[in-house]
């Protein structure tokens, strides 16, 4: 019996096959991002028929690019908007303890304590800090799951962050926040898990002339295309979306983060956190990720004019980044030590003038004219809630009969509790990058590997197996190599890494595609 959470060309194929055939849907989802597969999961686990399309890969847009953070909501709390920053603890808390703790762990934020530092601004991030431990309280998540800030002495301030300036140095302010293996990884367990429960997946498959009953579909590997009716077509197409629904005004913003070896940094174990000077809540988080990196960011840049399938750092924004991280280190930072970059598009609602930064991360329902119904704005964190948001009202204006949102308790794949990992035994042993990705689906993918030496790297330094490049093919929808090196997993954000292993990738995708 087919494995009813693997993606992949086969499974795809048959998809297809039905759809246009078809096979009657009560909804067409149009966005392969994190809110639209969390879409099509809640759609799904309530019992209707509903088929995801993405144009490009799972993640291919926004959702792989953020700083893989799931925010508590403080910045939110700080600018008066206590209704976004409530939802995001709560959403955070549900991610960090139900969806997916195989995911999504405490990430320690560090703010160290400088001359240049007043004692006012000083009172004022203890005091957000603070506010953060409220909120975390008031969701109702743990101090066992997301610790209490406190306040921490100089010595302890070096031993997580290295590089910090010793000159002066008067200790330092310590939270916690979540933060994502990967969001990429994130968006594929959400898209797998609605498959579990019945979804069509289908990457490759651009979404035309859609209405709010119906959509042309051309699958992008043949050139094939068809129409298919729904009794509610959702976009969720993200900063693409008023290509789907003409009447949709949205204003990009670019946020970007620089990639550094961990070295660079002295090996971090946790967020080095600088305020940005002239600025009331806004900071540059240089945070520990997986492979050996350090990502540091973000900025935020008004984005005007067609939107680019890849976005691209401005020069300045390099130089932003790395003059305000200097401010905390002993040892500066040049373009020399930035081993990649990246940079990807806020969908924003546009609300009039003023700066991207001060525009509000509130997410809109909108039912168009034609029937299509859009959810604008928002961010990763809250994907759930306004993935509930929109489908509660597809099923009011549709009258379709869904069983109650059942995403609360649900546990993605991977996660204690999710039944797809049944049966192949503990995680012990195995490589902790490993288990850290997948979770109790780790020994699954060892497991179901029939590639040679599936334990070992694919690249020497590079922290992954060759069975996971496997299974991003046989389980998570990888259809070529960029799906497995730019998706599934990030090695592709340094180039020379990429470059290493591309031709492993390749062999891979011939043989298990």
């Amino acid at each position: 019996m087919p494995d009813p959470t693997a993606l992949n060309a086969a499974r795809r194929a048959a998809d297809l096959a039905a759809l246009a055939e078809g096979e009657p849907l009560d909804v067409v989802v149009i966005g392969g991002g994190i809110t639209g597969a969390g879409i099509a999961l809640d759609a799904a686990s309530r019992g209707l028929r509903v088929a995801l399309v993405e144009k490009h890969d799972l993640a291919f847009g926004t959702s792989r690019w953020s700083s893989k953070l799931v925010h508590g909501g403080l910045r939110y709390l700080a600018s008066g908007n206590v209704g976004i920053a409530r939802r995001s603890a709560v959403e955070r808390g549900i991610l960090m303890s139900r969806n997916a703790p195989h995911l999504v762990h405490a990430m320690p934020q560090l703010v160290p304590l400088l001359p240049s530092m007043s004692r006012g601004k000083r009172a004022l991030v203890r005091a957000g800090f603070l506010a953060g431990d409220a909120l975390r309280m008031l969701a109702g998540t743990p101090s066992s799951i997301l610790p209490r800030s406190r306040r921490v002495g100089p010595g302890r301030v070096l031993q997580m962050a290295p590089t910090v300036r010793r000159e002066g140095l008067d200790g330092g302010l310590l939270a916690y926040d979540g933060q994502l293996i990967d969001d990429a990884r994130l968006v594929t367990a959400v898209a797998r898990t609605a498959a579990q429960h019945g979804a069509r997946i289908l990457t490759y498959v651009a979404a035309s002339k859609a209405t709010g009953t119906a959509v042309g579909l051309t699958d992008q590997r043949t050139g094939e295309s068809f129409d298919v009716s729904a009794r509610a077509v959702i976009n969720a197409a993200g900063v693409w979306a008023a290509e789907i629904d003409d009447m949709l005004r949205l204003r990009p913003s670019r946020g970007t983060h620089l990639v550094f070896d961990a070295a660079a940094f002295g090996n971090p174990t946790a967020a080095l956190t600088i305020p940005i000077p002239g600025e009331l809540n806004r900071f540059v988080f240089a945070m520990p990720e997986q492979l050996g990196r350090v990502y540091l960011g973000l900025t935020d840049e008004a984005a005007p004019g067609p939107i680019p399938d890849v976005p691209t750092p401005s020069g300045d924004e390099v130089a932003f980044l790395l003059d305000t991280v200097n401010t905390a280190l002993g040892v500066a930072l040049g373009p020399a030590d930035v081993i990649g970059a990246y940079a990807g598009l806020r969908p924003l609602i546009d609300t009039g003038e003023g700066r991207t930064a001060d525009v509000s991360r509130e997410h809109a329902v909108v039912e168009s004219s034609s029937g299509i119904i859009s959810v604008i704005g928002g961010k990763l964190t809250e994907y759930r809630y306004m993935a509930q948001d929109v489908l509660d009202r597809a099923v009011s204006v549709r009258r379709l009969r869904a069983a109650r949102c059942r995403t609360h308790n649900l546990p993605l794949i991977g996660a204690p509790g999710n039944p797809g990992a049944a049966g192949t035994g503990p995680v012990g042993g195995l490589p902790a990058s490993l288990v850290r990705r997948y979770g109790a689906e780790a020994a699954k993918v060892v497991a179901t590997a029939t590639c040679k030496r599936p334990t070992e790297p694919v690249g020497e330094g590079v922290d992954v197996i060759r069975a996971e490049f496997e299974y991003a093919i046989t389980h998570e929808g990888a259809l070529d190599a960029s799906d497995v090196l730019d998706r599934r997993t990030r090695i592709g954000l340094v180039e020379s890494d990429r470059e290493r292993v591309a031709a492993v990738a390749e062999e891979f995708v011939e043989r298990f595609g």
